[in-house]
């Protein structure tokens, strides 16, 4: 009898346990203080946590809020027997195995739209670092050199701009463009038309490659853009023309972007994602004709509390209020 009544006792208490969530990439500090103090979730107390401390939860995680940093895939989900939701904080997806986690019952999310305009103005800062050349031409500064003639750049102004890939973060760059008085062309197959007045539809994204003075990606990780941009595409550039990336690293060849920039085929690149990141040893480092920054498209404090407050709400609406929302399917 004893023994029936301790069973259930704790049945019950397992019953009312609370959700573990894990935060592994860094949030917010207000909204990760909101987060802890939600009733009815247990959150791990430290808002960014190793990969290495990380391994050591996932036996305990049911709820798990990641950026770039952390990649769930098939190991790291088998070691996660109690994980039942995953919160890109983010748009981007491709670092998920989400064919395994729909084969093991787990829901993803990500955040859309919150980091859209943080990542619209990086690939704008980037299109003019690269054409003023004011990444080196501050590294030569701070070496006591005054070298004005080495950094004779570009203007943008009145200049062709391509966008690959016109939605959301494509559209919002376009707009933030117009100061520049540009001629915007545009690729994209799931848009029409333009509501904007001076960017216009073509047909292929050669016809951007052979034509435009600064070309811009914008297009999710998918099969159709995986390698997409390789040195047969890059070569139909201007040799004036620069190219910019801050999409997804994986879109471009950088064995080929690499080809084309230490042969100088055109002027020079500026990116912010890459096909295996952290970016480790690269010959892409070498070169004096690219602008490489840590994957910062979103990393702007405005950017940062959007991603955060709408990740934590969604956390909550799934464990406390049993509501998924924002799911991004296999």
């Amino acid at each position: 009898m004893l023994g029936a009544l301790f069973n259930i006792k704790s049945l019950t208490e397992s019953n009312m346990s609370k959700p573990f969530i894990v935060v592994s990439d860094g949030m917010d500090s207000g909204v990760f203080s909101d987060l802890r103090n939600t009733d009815g979730l247990e959150v791990h107390p430290e808002k960014k946590v190793s990969q290495e401390e990380l391994k050591t939860l996932l036996p305990k995680v049911e709820g798990l809020i990641i950026r770039s940093a952390t990649s769930p895939d098939k190991a790291f989900l088998d070691a996660a027997p109690n994980l039942k939701y995953i919160i890109r904080a983010g748009e981007g997806t491709d670092n998920i195995d989400k064919a395994y986690c729909q084969e093991k019952g787990i829901k993803v999310s990500n955040t859309p739209g919150a980091n859209n305009n943080s990542a619209a103005e990086h690939a704008l800062a980037l299109m003019m670092t690269t054409l003023r050349h004011t990444a080196n031409a501050d590294k030569s500064m701070k070496n006591n050199e005054w070298n004005k003639a080495a950094f004779t750049g570009n203007e943008l102004w009145n200049k062709t701009v391509g966008i690959i890939g016109f939605g959301r973060i494509g559209q919002l760059l376009c707009k933030r463009l117009q100061g520049f008085e540009p001629q915007v062309l545009f690729f994209d197959p799931g848009v029409s038309e333009s509501p904007f007045p001076w960017a216009k539809k073509v047909d292929s994204v050669e016809e951007i490659f052979k034509t435009a003075d600064v070309i811009s990606l914008h297009t999710p990780l998918i099969d159709a853009t995986r390698g997409m941009v390789n040195y047969d595409l890059m070569s139909k550039m201007k040799p004036s023309a620069i190219l910019v990336n801050a999409a997804r690293g994986k879109i471009v060849n950088e064995d080929d972007l690499y080809k084309i920039l230490s042969e100088k085929k055109i002027k020079g690149a500026g990116f912010d994602v890459f096909a295996e990141e952290p970016l480790g040893e690269s010959k892409l480092r070498e070169l004096e004709n690219i602008v490489l920054t840590p994957h910062l498209g979103g990393s702007t404090e405005e950017a940062q509390f959007r991603v955060g407050e709408m990740a934590a709400h969604q956390m909550k609406e799934f464990f406390l209020n049993n509501k998924l929302l924002n799911e991004v399917g296999a």
